[in-house]
């Protein structure tokens, strides 16, 4: 396959064979973004004010404790929390409500700094992965190989397409696409039908075949996660 320092993470993640692509895609900005956040970032001024304003989601506030160090997560709460009083809470005095706070309150509960920035980063990811099927047949090949791309993604890839693929090619895009999702989710409702067969007692004994992971396979492929059964 071509390579660029464009498409070699692409080339990378699609070298491996199992399971969605794009989910590990999202894996690796994920754990980038998280060691990001954590680390040097953290002290950079800019950096500092985005994540005073938008702060982190459940997940990523997890995931910075697991993968940083204490310290770190500390500070960037320290000021976060600063923010908050400073531009959210309280929201106004003698019972009115300051509207512009309301709406600052509103913004910090739905933001996450490290949600924005791997947004960004999938979108070039999405476009590189549609250029590169265009213009390399031996992408093309390893790409129709994928074991499926999970739901969530398989949008997402093709809404990039249809802004970045010539019309002459997208038929066929869209085609390749879909048949990783179809195949795999064909194969998926077998195993969840068989699954929910074996618990009828005339089935007693018999072969649960691949139907035994099969309700965390649908949820991963629904969702783009895997289950977390902590």
């Amino acid at each position: 396959m071509k390579e660029n320092i464009a498409t070699i993470p692409v080339n990378d993640i699609f070298a491996q064979l199992e399971g969605c692509p794009l989910c590990r895609m999202t894996d690796m900005l994920e754990k980038n973004n998280i060691d990001y956040i954590t680390g040097d970032a953290m002290m950079v001024p800019d950096v500092r004010v985005e994540t005073n304003k938008k702060g982190f989601c459940h997940r990523h506030f997890s995931q910075m404790l697991v993968r940083g160090k204490k310290l770190p997560n500390a500070l960037l709460l320290e000021s976060h929390l600063q923010d908050i009083l400073n531009t959210c809470v309280p929201l106004g005095n003698g019972g009115r409500v300051d509207k512009k706070r309301f709406n600052r309150l509103a913004h910090v509960n739905t933001s996450c700094f490290v949600c924005d920035r791997m947004e960004l980063e999938a979108e070039h990811l999405y476009e590189t992965v549609c250029a590169h099927w265009v213009n390399d047949a031996d992408f093309r090949n390893i790409f129709s190989r994928q074991d499926f791309i999970c739901l969530k993604h398989y949008q997402k890839l093709v809404s990039v397409a249809q802004k970045c693929i010539k019309s002459k090619y997208l038929s066929d895009f869209n085609a390749a696409a879909g048949q990783l999702v179809s195949d795999y989710l064909t194969e998926l409702k077998k195993d969840i039908t068989h699954f929910c067969s074996m618990f009828d007692y005339k089935n007693k004994g018999a072969d649960w075949g691949n139907s035994k992971d099969s309700i965390n396979r649908a949820i991963t492929f629904l969702t783009g996660y895997e289950p977390d059964l902590k």
